[in-house]
């Protein structure tokens, strides 16, 4: 896999999706950058426009069907619930030494896009310390945060990693290597299944489980669920990543809000399948008792299904 990424496929324009797209459309060729969306999605970004900051983001559409050459680097940031029809969409996009970056959250993407693909051309990876938020056409970040990847278990960078190292450096994208990152991705699980729910349920803001009492509580209790969960799966989830977790998410703005809480007040379909629905299904897998993630799944199902 020793080669340089020239091509790139973006999936997905959310708020991830923009905010890289519109990163790389200022350090690639228009042509070597793609947004892959069907043509009705199309006709729509060009009519409205997708603004970044205010700024109108200039970018090259491609339909599913349009053969393309082949992408170096894939990257999906679809949601979950789109990510099935997304695998379809970007056939023509994948060849043989296509590196397929999914910054989803939770650990069920990468498996599902491997069915498909193949596990030789995932790169494993979480966004963190981004703060954006997107209504409609308009999406807003402060910080672009950071893209930390790598192999799930390794001691060294392997040929991949390298290559995408060589390239974000090229196109000064923020980024941190990892080749543990079976252990990040499941924190980065657990932190969303406790702050996100749990706010989103309670209706509030940050602020909500900042404080002692009922909330906070069940953030943390919701957490360890993924703790026990992931032990049975091999992962070990050490108490003092939960202490690390908590004191992040004491340092936040106490107004702002989760991207489920987010969510909800749109009145937009959450991320409930990545993260009650992960865990609802592995403790049935292990037969452990998930009663803080069961009674979310039954709240936010409930709830969207009268969307």
């Amino acid at each position: 896999m020793n080669h340089s990424i020239k091509k790139v496929s973006i999936i997905g324009l959310g708020a991830l999706g923009v905010m890289y797209a519109e990163h790389l459309s200022h350090k690639m060729e228009f042509e070597d950058l793609r947004i892959v969306a069907d043509q009705k999605r199309i006709d729509r970004y060009k009519k409205e426009g997708i603004y970044c900051n205010g700024k109108r983001c200039q970018f090259n559409y491609v339909a599913p069907d349009e053969v393309v050459e082949t992408a170096d680097l894939l990257i999906v940031a679809v949601k979950y619930n789109h990510l099935q029809e997304a695998i379809e969409t970007v056939r023509h996009h994948v060849g043989d030494n296509t590196i397929i970056l999914s910054v989803l959250n939770g650990i069920q993407s990468e498996r599902d896009i491997a069915k498909v693909y193949g596990e030789e051309h995932n790169l494993y990876c979480v966004a963190q310390g981004m703060t954006a938020a997107k209504v409609g056409n308009q999406m807003t970040y402060k910080h672009k945060g950071m893209l930390c990847f790598g192999e799930l278990n390794e001691n060294r960078n392997t040929e991949k990693v390298e290559c995408l190292k060589r390239f974000f450096n090229k196109v000064e994208m923020p980024y941190e290597i990892n080749n543990k990152m079976a252990i990040k991705l499941w924190s980065k699980l657990m932190i969303n299944v406790g702050v996100n729910q749990t706010v989103a349920y309670f209706g509030g803001t940050n602020q909500t489980i900042q404080k002692e009492g009922l909330e906070r509580e069940m953030m943390i209790a919701a957490m360890k669920e993924v703790q026990m969960v992931a032990k049975q799966e091999g992962i070990i989830l050490e108490d003092k990543e939960i202490d690390y977790w908590l004191e992040i998410m004491d340092g936040l703005n106490p107004v702002g809000m989760p991207s489920m809480a987010q969510d909800v007040k749109a009145k937009r379909y959450s991320e409930i399948e990545l993260f009650a629905g992960t865990i609802v299904r592995l403790g049935k897998k292990h037969n452990l008792s998930v009663p803080v993630n069961t009674e979310f799944y039954r709240y936010f199902n409930e709830l969207e299904a009268g969307y």
